[in-house]
């Protein structure tokens, strides 16, 4: 495999744009990576373009990123349609770097957009379910029902549940929040915490979604989705766009004034049906050791992490199978400032999902688009000091107990 760099990266803020279409945030998007790079589209050979709910809420299956892109100007060239859950970026990420790596293409484009926002909020919600077996649903509702039985934790009477209101997958996170809190004595302060330091980061970015701080004490007294998950600690709607341009060592010579970020290692994989307690096994465990062996790194040379944090307690989670902390030990070592801006191991600077925003088929690119500007040192406020090494974990859907489909990638500055 050849060396691969990312050449440029561009986004769209985060949020509830009522008046632009798909189209109209690709373009924003595609525009805005294509300066950055300093390239011209037709130096583009091949695109992937994610995108996870046009279909099923304004019907366009099938061509998306044909129709998304052709107004931009992107058409004739392979574009290829990603559909991965929520891991749709990451994905088509992967496969960009894989194009060039291989050395079929010399620069190559994964751009997602998505518009997750609608009016209709029962049609918006009912969404989300096609994130599962959707033949196996009921059943599958069963286990994670057992599981939250199973729990003896003095739970809320009134503690929440599937509705029309909000996504199925906060379910998912409380049932195993709550599993988590019983197994290691992690507390719903300690998730809290999580969700402030994420507030506080997106403070500073002028790309997230929401860009006010909250307080531990706010996040505990706001409303309740599903205990111990209140509203602040949960992913919000949104719609937006996200790319990176990656391309080869000779292309890059090409470039003037080139402000590369060298990808080192990409690695993509699916969930298995194992038991829950078996963390050894679990999908982030597994890419992770596999995506620092490639890289020939550790989790600790990482200096900083997006990880998908849908609920704040993905992110607790998340740094336990990274390697970050042990297993059981997340909640203590967020308490403990380590993933907050100058802490030991800051995770989730953008803003994390649950900040930062959402938007479905975006996300992935939005974590590299961070990652890019923390390894360029052009973060600002919210830069990691001595930042040379960083990590992207992005996973989507759920099988049994874990995402069905992930993404990790492992990027390092270029000095």
């Amino acid at each position: 495999m050849r060396n691969v760099f990312i050449a440029g990266v561009g986004m769209t803020q985060f949020a509830k744009h009522m008046d632009k279409s798909i189209k109209d945030l690709a373009k924003i998007a595609l525009d805005r990576v294509v300066v950055d790079a300093g390239v011209k589209l037709s130096d583009i050979e091949a695109v992937w373009f994610s995108n996870s709910g046009w279909g099923f809420s304004f019907g366009q299956d099938c061509i998306r990123g044909q129709v998304a892109l052709r107004p931009a100007g992107l058409e004739g060239l392979p574009i290829t349609n990603v559909e991965n859950a929520c891991a749709g970026g990451s994905t088509g990420f992967h496969h960009a770097w894989l194009g060039v790596a291989s050395g079929l293409y010399e620069c190559t484009l994964a751009i997602g957009a998505e518009k997750g926002y609608l009016e209709d909020k029962e049609k918006m919600f009912k969404g989300f379910w096609s994130g599962f077996d959707v033949e196996n649903a009921e059943a599958h509702i069963k286990t994670l029902q057992a599981l939250s039985d199973s729990i003896k934790l003095g739970i809320p009477e009134d503690a929440g549940g599937a509705g029309k209101d909000r996504s199925a997958f906060m379910d998912i996170y409380s049932a195993f929040c709550r599993w988590h809190m019983q197994r290691y004595g992690t507390t719903q302060k300690q998730v809290a915490i999580i969700a402030s330091k994420d507030h506080f980061h997106s403070s500073m970015n002028p790309y997230a979604q929401f860009q006010k701080k909250m307080s531990v004490e706010e996040i505990l007294a706001a409303r309740l989705v599903s205990w111990p998950l209140t509203v602040p600690m949960c992913a919000p709607i949104g719609d937006g766009a996200a790319a990176a341009i990656v391309c080869s060592e000779d292309f890059l010579k090409r470039l003037k004034n080139a402000r590369p970020v060298k990808v080192l290692a990409s690695v993509l994989g699916s969930g298995t049906g194992r038991p829950l307690e078996a963390e050894d096994q679990d999908i982030a465990l597994r890419l992770s050791r596999k995506a620092y062996n490639i890289a020939g790194v550790g989790p600790e040379d990482i200096n900083v992490a997006e990880v998908h944090d849908a609920s704040s307690f993905g992110e607790l989670h998340q740094t336990e199978a990274l390697g970050f902390c042990k297993f059981g030990e997340g909640g203590a070592f967020a308490e403990s400032g380590a993933t907050t801006l100058g802490g030991k191991m800051p995770v989730n600077t953008s803003g994390g999902l649950i900040s930062r925003g959402h938007p479905i088929g975006a996300s992935g690119l939005g974590q590299i688009f961070e990652l890019a500007t923390q390894l360029r040192h052009e973060a600002g406020d919210r830069q990691v000091k001595n930042c040379h090494l960083a990590l992207a974990e992005n996973g989507g859907g759920n099988l049994d107990f874990e995402d069905a489909a992930m993404g990790v990638h492992i990027l390092g500055r270029v000095s």
